[in-house]
């Protein structure tokens, strides 16, 4: 048996609001919030008295979605470094197709989206940007261009 489709990324953020507003402004739609708690919680992801509320981030074609999570209890704990930096172990980054990607940054700088460093040309067929998103995470960028 293989697997059906990837379901969700999910990531931690700490202002659950910021978040959303943030990848809703990148394109992605609020399917819903809710608060999750109680034993299933608990068994699922390893940890005892979990109280969370998530929101699902769709993507605008309906395959991909994006879990956002904000942990209430047992609080969440920080990365050390605060801010990894790109070659860090694990969960590298979240990559999304865009459009028109000086316009992507002009409307995500004011929500924090502050690029790593510039927009890089990649052999004429893309324009690329990693920048940094809700909790420190690494969003990039691909406009196709070629």
């Amino acid at each position: 048996m293989t697997i059906q489709r990837m379901d969700n990324v999910a990531i931690v953020v700490d202002d659950l609001d910021g978040a959303i507003e943030f990848f809703t402004e990148l394109g992605l739609a609020l399917e819903g919030r809710a608060l999750i708690e109680g034993d299933f919680a608990d068994q699922t992801v390893g940890l005892d008295g979990i109280r969370s509320e998530i929101a699902m981030m769709r993507t605008p074609d309906g395959h991909g979605r994006l879990e956002l999570t904000t942990y209430l209890a047992p609080e969440a704990s920080a990365p050390t470094p605060a801010i990894p930096p790109p070659n860090t172990l694990g969960l590298h980054r979240v990559m999304f197709a865009v459009d028109d990607l000086d316009d992507t940054l002009a409307r995500l700088r004011p929500l924090g989206g502050a690029p790593l460093r510039e927009v890089a040309d990649y052999e004429n067929q893309y324009r690329l940007c990693y920048l940094r998103g809700p909790a420190g995470i690494i969003v990039a960028l691909a406009e196709e261009v070629g």
